[in-house]
């Protein structure tokens, strides 16, 4: 039997998302959002309220980064979500969180954030989401293979639960992509 909850911004799994700009002063910004993803081959969607200080600044730079939370820095990613840069123009600093700007865009890329894409402004779409072109991704040697590629045994990045309002951590391989739905064939 199923229990129906009505409409509900329910997803199994939501990423957190880390998105880093720079202000008109060039001060760095970050703040967390969960309603973003692959929009297209190499594009990424942001659904931001037109009010946060991340939104006016991609707006006004152009560009800006997305990195991902992980378990490590999870009360820093949290905080960079609850506090608005528009109150607290040194939230990104009080997180603990340093920047290197990106050689690809202007916008910053965290440090301590292991994987980021880096990104250029397309559009903002009639419903005011943010469309941005993946110009590259980088990643820590940390989080690197044998192969130079993301061990996702070393990295740790985790997901919201939007109906408890938690935090997951994303688990073990159970399978192989695009291999293991043929032996029903």
């Amino acid at each position: 039997m199923r229990k129906d909850f009505g409409a509900k911004t329910w997803m199994y799994p939501l990423p957190v998302l880390i998105v880093g700009t720079y202000d008109e002063s060039g001060n760095a910004d970050a703040m967390n959002a969960a309603w973003g993803g692959i929009y297209d081959e190499n594009r990424v969607i942001l659904c931001l309220s037109a009010n946060h200080k991340t939104t006016k600044n991609i707006r006004a730079n152009g560009a800006f980064t997305v990195s991902f939370a992980d378990v490590e820095h999870i009360a820093a990613c949290d905080y960079v979500g609850i506090v608005s840069a528009n109150e607290e123009p040194h939230k990104l600093q009080k997180a603990g969180f340093t920047v290197t700007k990106s050689a690809h865009v202007d916008a910053p890329v965290i440090n301590e954030l292991p994987m980021t894409l880096e990104c250029r402004l397309v559009k903002f779409n009639e419903d005011g989401n943010v469309i941005g072109e993946i110009v590259n991704v980088s990643a820590d040697e940390s989080i690197l293979g044998i192969n130079g590629t993301i061990d996702p045994g070393k990295f740790s990045p985790v997901s919201f639960d939007p109906v408890n309002n938690g935090y997951l951590v994303l688990g073990e391989r159970i399978g192989n992509a695009f291999s293991d739905g043929a032996k029903i064939e």
